[in-house]
């Protein structure tokens, strides 16, 4: 089947650009869509006032689509919007677009929780933000640290979003900010890179914080050391819908950077909460609860459990880490890639117990 790619900008502007395809008949065929697809694309702009084509050209659907061209949201409560991340390591086919990132809508502003691994990603959640609202973009408020929910925020702090997070956040990315930045710089390429950055929050929350975006306020608070020192949780008051960021894995295999009895303590804890559905940091964009927190706590529990019998027989850490948590492999993806390091950081952690 032939298909459109258009380019499309939000009124003419360039930072707000991105690819769209338009499907054509099961009857079209290249001639056909050289000579009649500016009528289509021309007619599938007007009908969208707010959008400026810029350009379109004729593709099979077989063809490889580019980076985000397939970006999509979903409207997982009244005016609560997520973008689903990939499984997937950081690199220039997918610009680290490896994680979840939500946008609420107020009467009065917009608030997004997480900024996305780069840039390139941050204009795409901007863009479906401006097709769907010209409210400003009040907040940006940041989970924790990691750079795949961090080094979009300079397209939210152009658009005039005060950056908000956990108050040991500031800390954390001094801290790593020159090793985040080389790292996904080689990991995307420098062209994917561009545009993306680590910047510091205005504002840190300690305790309790509510944000106010006109007949709705997200309650913020921070956490005790968890899957990291400073993650923080957004509460939406008229859904109900809790952003726990990367305190919740789903598919993906958790990524330890804190500490797992702190971070096992703290969701024990938190499945008690009554609330209408979670969005995890990677995953569904909306899970029930607590059903969907048995999986991870599982796994967490179980790698506590057998690291703690691993010390206890004198067994290294290198054996370890060869050694445990094989049952779990088939049941998260990127095993190989985050596993060893949590049994390493549980190992660490609890050998001083």
């Amino acid at each position: 089947m032939y298909q459109l790619l258009l380019a499309v900008c939000i009124n003419g502007e360039a930072a707000l650009c991105m690819d769209r395809r338009l499907p054509l008949g099961e009857d079209m065929n290249m001639m056909r869509c050289m000579r009649e697809g500016l009528v289509h694309a021309q007619k599938w702009a007007d009908a969208r006032p707010d959008l400026e084509l810029k350009s379109w050209r004729c593709i099979t659907e077989q063809q490889e689509p580019k980076p985000l061209e397939d970006f999509a949201v979903e409207e997982v409560g009244n005016g609560v919007f997520v973008h689903r991340g990939q499984h997937a390591i950081p690199a220039p086919v997918n610009l680290n677009d490896t994680s979840n990132i939500g946008f609420v809508i107020g009467q009065d502003a917009v608030a997004v929780i997480d900024a996305g691994g780069s840039a390139a990603v941050a204009r795409a959640v901007m863009f479906h933000i401006r097709e769907r609202t010209d409210l400003p973009v009040k907040y940006l408020i940041l989970t924790h640290m990691h750079p795949d929910h961090v080094l979009g925020a300079q397209v939210f702090k152009d658009a005039g979003a005060t950056v908000i997070g956990h108050r040991k956040l500031e800390r954390a990315l001094k801290a790593r900010s020159q090793t985040y930045t080389d790292n996904l710089r080689r990991l995307m390429g420098d062209a994917g890179f561009e545009g993306s950055a680590v910047i510091l929050p205005d504002e840190g929350v300690e305790g309790t914080r509510d944000i106010d975006i006109g007949g709705r306020v997200l309650t913020l608070v921070s956490h005790p050391t968890a899957h990291t020192d400073n993650d923080l949780t957004v509460r939406d008051s008229e859904t109900g819908i809790f952003f726990l960021g990367d305190l919740l894995f789903a598919g993906h295999t958790p990524a330890l950077d804190g500490s797992i009895t702190g971070w096992t303590r703290l969701m024990d804890e938190l499945s008690g909460e009554d609330v209408k559905g979670v969005v995890p940091g990677h995953g569904p964009a909306l899970m029930d609860w607590p059903e969907g927190l048995t999986p991870m706590l599982g796994y967490l529990k179980s790698i506590t459990k057998d690291v703690r019998a691993a010390i206890a027989d004198g067994t290294t850490m290198n054996d370890a880490v060869r050694e445990i948590g094989e049952e779990h492999r088939e049941d998260w993806e990127l095993f190989d890639e985050f596993h060893p390091r949590n049994v390493t950081t549980a190992y660490k952690e609890l050998e001083w117990e």
